[in-house]
């Protein structure tokens, strides 16, 4: 007798239905969400000291993270190229002094060859959210159409510099000529014989608009804000020099030293107000007489902010390229963008066939790069909606095992960005050794070490010439400080040495962990 509406007939025996096991999920030692310079040192260091189960989850289709994305005619680093790199990894061949973009991005790519990292690589990962299980001590990673990832630790590593950000004028949609970020160059545009106009004076304009000079029929570049400019002491390198240190690497370490200490002693006129800056104020004025034979155009370009209060540029072509006859610098406001061009102030529209946005990037200053759900269903968002704030940049109070690289308040304004981020790379890795080695369910930064900390941060920045009254990038809408770091680098590294156990509170578990997640 046959079974009757899926239920077997009196009698006949019922089949055993097999129910399929449950698939489970690896949880990874560590995730790392960026494959930039902080991601990829991470990644080294944490292999060094023996832990390997690491993945490095890129929203891209390669390594490099700012310098893959910004190719910009004209991109360079502001810092020399034996500062911007590795202390443990040195570059005997750089070029020149101040390397461009596409040598940095080299470089980096040798560090991934040089240390086998390629293995590590999970790319189109682009990371929608974390949330903490606090019951299992894991992080739920999730990645924008693609499997949840899980893992006991994360790195967040994919910089401040990340997101392009244009700027908030009226009709910015309205435009009908071509458009361009200085990060998403378009480099299949033909700029000859065109006009064309460049929004922002910042440290990717100053660079853009050199190369862009010599391309285009007409520039207009529309000052937004004006900067302190000092010259660059570029410099093409010898081949005896990339010799020398090649069969005596002591030799760039020791030159390498002297750049580090050279920078450290600029943060006594960059940081605060002292003798120093007004030093540091007239050999930026005199290098604007020398460059700059108009009087009416040198007052256009001089700053009535202190030195340091803004984000202080190097450039040896920005002031003869606004001395071109094809160039002509706008300081009215712009109050539109139309179809045709762009209207300031005044009232006049200037009619160009692109426009080129060298405005930045949206730098994380009141908002995490996405969700983070911590300890309780507490939201990062909401905890820093008036400003982030962390612990020694790294660590956030009821956000366990989430470590941060170049997170709140370690932005340098004199030195190397590098020289802060492997000391961070260092503290991590000690934080992570901790959380492994003892299988700690969580390590959580203490709220009272986070605040007393922040404290001291605020009190300290009080007394910069970050702090000292101009609007800039560094600060919130309401003028709270959550970018820079008061102090020098040394400072900073000396802080980072050790991994303070007794500001943390550290949680086993009870009953020993599970090496997977249910899929």
């Amino acid at each position: 007798m046959s079974a009757v509406n899926g239920h077997a007939a009196p009698g006949q025996a019922k089949a055993a239905r097999k129910i399929p096991a449950k698939r489970k999920t690896p949880v990874l030692d560590v995730a790392i969400i960026g494959a930039g310079f902080s991601g990829l040192g991470t990644a080294i260091r944490l292999r060094e000291q023996g832990i390997t189960d690491i993945a490095i989850l890129e929203r891209g289709v390669e390594v490099g993270g700012t310098w893959r994305d910004n190719t910009y005619p004209g991109a360079a680093c502001d810092i020399p190229s034996n500062l911007y790199s590795f202390s443990f990894a040195q570059n005997p061949n750089w070029s020149r002094g101040y390397s461009g973009s596409a040598e940095i991005l080299d470089y980096i790519h040798h560090l991934v060859e040089r240390f086998e990292l390629r293995a590590l690589m999970r790319f189109k990962h682009n990371v929608q959210g974390l949330t903490f299980d606090e019951a299992r001590g894991i992080w739920t990673i999730q990645i924008a159409g693609k499997k949840n990832v899980y893992a006991r630790c994360v790195v967040s590593a994919q910089g401040p510099l990340a997101n392009p950000a244009l700027p908030d004028i009226p009709g910015i949609d309205t435009f009908g000529g071509k458009t361009i970020h200085s990060a998403r160059w378009d480099h299949d545009y033909d700029f000859a014989g065109k006009r064309v106009a460049v929004i922002g004076t910042g440290a990717s304009a100053i660079q853009i608009v050199p190369a862009l000079a010599e391309q285009v029929d007409f520039l207009k570049v529309f000052q937004r804000t004006l900067a302190w400019i000092l010259p660059r002491p570029d410099y093409a390198a010898p081949d005896w020099n990339k010799t020398l240190f090649e069969k005596l690497p002591a030799s760039q370490t020791v030159f390498r030293n002297a750049l580090f200490y050279a920078h450290e002693a600029m943060a006594t006129g960059v940081i605060w107000n002292t003798p120093v800056t007004r030093v540091l104020e007239g050999v930026a004025k005199a290098f604007l007489r020398h460059q700059v034979p108009d009087a009416w155009v040198r007052r256009q370009l001089t700053p009535q902010y202190r030195i340091g209060c803004k984000r202080l540029l190097v450039s040896n072509d920005y002031y003869p390229a606004l001395m071109r006859d094809n160039v002509k610098l706008y300081t009215w406001p712009i109050d539109k963008i139309c179809e045709k061009g762009i209207r300031t102030a005044e009232g006049i529209e200037h009619q160009v066939d692109c426009i080129v946005f060298a405005t930045g990037f949206a730098v994380p200053k009141a908002a995490a790069p996405f969700p983070i759900t911590g300890v309780g269903g507490r939201q990062l968002n909401d905890e820093w909606a008036r400003g982030a704030m962390a612990y020694k940049s790294v660590n956030v109070a009821g956000y366990p095992n989430l470590f941060m690289t170049l997170g709140p308040n370690c932005g340098p304004g004199h030195n190397s960005a590098l020289a802060y981020m492997e000391p961070q790379i260092d503290y991590i890795v000690q934080g992570i050794q901790t959380i492994l080695e003892y299988e700690l369910r969580a390590l959580d930064v203490r709220e009272d070490a986070q605040a007393k900390h922040n404290a001291q941060l605020q009190k300290r920045l009080a007394r910069t010439n970050w702090n000292s009254g101009c609007a800039s990038w560094y600060l919130t809408e309401d003028g709270f400080n959550a970018t820079m770091y008061p102090g020098f680098a040394t400072q900073y590294k000396k802080q980072m040495a050790r991994f303070v156990n007794e500001d943390y509170r550290a949680i086993r578990f009870e009953p020993e962990f599970s090496r997977a997640v249910d899929a």
